[in-house]
């Protein structure tokens, strides 16, 4: 048997995509150490945090991908390993992320502000640099989702809104602002500037996300968001009842009017699962949330149980416990990786674009 070289690994992995930007690895220096001997090769695949939540799956498509082009391999070892590429400045208010992601809902009740810090935490969990925007200005619940409820109010340094850090996550929220059980009544250009200051004066760092906790309904901050930056897409929340599902709708129609895409809908209180026996009882229906985003043409991402587990961790600020839960962990898990993966889809259907030379 001939032995196989470097040059025909590297020949395999000629189209294989980076998972955050859509384009060739191999020549942006992301598959390196390229090494073969005998039937056995090994090599480094470099993977930015963008892309933490789904390095494992990535790793093992890279190792099928070799072992099916060059099938007389009989052992192929991939590598991990970090690859720094800092984010761009995004739109008039110079954020830098990757990817901004709005969580929505057409009405309140349905759990889209838990939905919304999961989503932050996983993806923290897996590795990725986030941050949490509370944009529910009228009913912000992060801050006590996350066990922030008693932080200091916010200081300015540098000209800078210093978010609260929650592990190394920056959150910033009205919450933090405005005294409990005091409420916020503003009009629309009010809304707009403390939206524009959240996202333009706060000390933010250099993100992979940026999650955005959007108010509830249909109204005019998905407006705002799509003329201050390219939002990378929205993430809506319901439940399986029809009655939710009208306003999902509504909402879905809402981001596609503003030309935000939509990344998935999440149905939440899907079933309760007993602890004790297992068994699942479908209390607010079952499935409508994946059936109207099959009829609509939109990502599902996945169904959260209903879980009383779920509901103590949201009162006692320890919302990343729900990652432990046997019952609704997995299902979490799963959610992150999901939304990783279809962004990882959406960037690989891209045609990359064209890098002109600076002349002059």
């Amino acid at each position: 048997m001939t032995a196989v070289t470097a040059s025909q690994i590297e020949a395999a992995l000629q189209d294989f995509k980076d998972p955050e930007t859509g384009r060739e690895a191999l020549p942006m220096g992301q598959i390196r150490d390229i090494a073969a001997s005998g039937s056995e090769a090994s090599l480094t695949l470099a993977l930015t945090t963008h892309s933490a939540a789904i390095a494992d799956e990535v790793a093992a498509r890279v190792e099928d991908l070799v072992r099916t082009r060059v099938p007389q391999l009989s052992a192929v070892k991939v590598n991990v390993a970090r690859h720094e590429r800092p984010a761009p400045k995004m739109g008039q208010v110079g954020l830098t992320a990757k990817s901004v992601i709005a969580v929505g809902s057409g009405k309140g009740g349905v759990g889209k502000s838990t939905i919304a810090a999961v989503l932050a935490l996983g993806l923290k969990r897996a590795g990725s640099k986030v941050g949490l925007m509370d944009a529910d200005v009228y009913g912000p619940s992060i801050p006590h989702l996350l066990g922030l409820g008693d932080a200091p109010k916010p200081m300015i340094a540098e000209g800078k809104i210093v978010p609260v850090m929650l592990a190394g996550m920056p959150v910033m929220s009205m919450g933090f602002l405005v005294p409990p059980g005091e409420a916020v009544v503003w009009r629309g250009p009010m809304l707009h500037g403390a939206i524009t200051q959240f996202l333009r004066d706060t000390a933010w760092g250099d993100l992979d996300y940026l999650i955005i906790d959007m108010p509830p309904g249909t109204g005019d901050i998905a407006l705002t968001l799509s003329q201050m930056l390219p939002l990378s897409g929205a993430v809506v929340v319901c439940t399986p009842q029809d009655v939710a599902l009208l306003d999902a709708v509504k909402a879905i129609a809402m981001f596609r009017k503003v030309n935000i895409p939509i990344l998935g809908m999440v149905e939440n209180m899907s079933g309760f699962v007993c602890p004790d026996c297992g068994k699942k009882y479908d209390i607010f229906g079952s499935g409508g949330a994946r059936r109207r985003a099959e009829e609509l043409n939109v990502p599902f991402l996945g169904e959260v149980p209903l879980n009383m587990q779920i509901r103590v961790h949201g009162d006692a600020g320890t919302t990343l416990a729900n990652f432990d839960d046997k019952i609704v962990g997995p299902q979490l898990t799963k959610i992150v990786a999901t939304l990783v993966r279809n962004l990882a889809d959406s960037a690989a259907a891209r045609p990359p674009m064209l890098q002109l030379p600076v002349l002059g």
